[in-house]
């Protein structure tokens, strides 16, 4: 099996990596000391067949040390014995717009929606050209730190974002948001086969009185019922990340089973520490919510002086 270069988004920057295609499945092979496998774009990807993907993985020199995929969306129940963990992602089950406007949308954040547009928002289904890509640069450059950390799109060109963002359009719809007509906030929404993807949301800052984000999310519900998707993803469920914003919305944790395969005896010594996923996942939680806070006031301190 021949080992191959591509380039991919990390953290907001493009990145060359080790790939290798098994049948259907890209798996990307990264990391340094701790060599891991994992399937690229896997929020879109099913492994059908993990052993074909795992004998494949075995017959590479030098072999990575362990090989990560997900079951994804709506199969919670596990349907291999590979060591698992439960890896909780943020889902909106959707019938309805009614539904969910009347019945799972909290009293706060449906009177954030209906303010958005009488202070002006009008949502409209723009195109990928030019004219949205600046708009697209004017919010990423509004200010270089976004929840606390900075904000991987700060500083990025015209080409830069029209490239990296027209990467995905064949499997997305975009959802502008726009005030006097200029684009204020949008969506990029990925469609995954029976869940849809907030793959990027984001408005501008200077215009958050007038509740633009949950306009948007609002258009992407009415898309979902249109189309007939049951399910909604809006990354991942974190407590910390956007949390009170993705209930007060009537996003649920969904768990999904993240499975991890040693490959090697590297490999099975990280999964029995406990050091497949880092080691920022040893460290005690109140230990890491105080380094958070001063991780937090350090940016913004620096974002105010910029």
């Amino acid at each position: 099996m021949k080992v191959e270069k591509m380039t991919i988004g990390v953290r907001g920057k493009d990145v060359e990596v080790d790939s290798v295609h098994v049948g259907d499945v890209v798996v990307v092979l990264s990391g340094g000391f701790l060599r891991r496998a994992w399937v690229y774009d896997e929020w879109y990807t099913d492994v059908d067949d993990p052993e074909a993907v795992i004998d494949a993985l075995k017959g590479l020199s030098p072999r990575p040390d362990f090989f990560t995929f997900v079951q994804r969306v709506p199969h919670g129940e596990p349907r291999y014995s590979y060591y698992r963990e439960p890896e909780g992602w943020a889902i909106l089950p959707v019938t309805t717009f009614d539904q969910w406007w009347n019945n799972q949308l909290k009293f706060k954040a449906r009177n954030h929606a209906r303010k958005a547009g009488k202070r002006g928002v009008v949502i409209k289904h723009p195109e990928f050209d030019d004219d949205f890509v600046m708009g697209m640069v004017e919010i990423f450059n509004e200010t270089p730190v976004r929840q606390g950390r900075p904000f991987w799109h700060y500083g990025k060109d015209f080409e830069t974002v029209k490239r990296e963002f027209s990467r995905f359009l064949f499997r997305e719809s975009l959802i502008g948001a726009y005030f006097e007509e200029k684009l204020i906030g949008f969506i990029m929404l990925g469609y995954a086969g029976e869940f849809a993807v907030l793959g990027q949301i984001i408005s501008k800052i200077e215009h958050r009185d007038k509740s633009t984000n949950n306009a948007l999310l609002a258009e992407a519900v009415r898309i979902c019922e249109e189309k007939k998707i049951p399910y909604l993803q809006y990354a991942y469920w974190d407590e910390r990340t956007l949390g009170a914003f993705k209930r007060s919305n009537g996003f649920e944790r969904f768990d999904v089973p993240r499975y991890y395969v040693p490959l090697t005896l590297k490999g099975r010594l990280a999964l029995s520490l406990k050091l497949h996923n880092g080691i920022k996942n040893v460290i005690p939680e109140n230990l890491q919510n105080r380094l958070r806070k001063l991780r937090n006031q350090y940016y913004e301190k620096v974002a105010k002086k910029d």
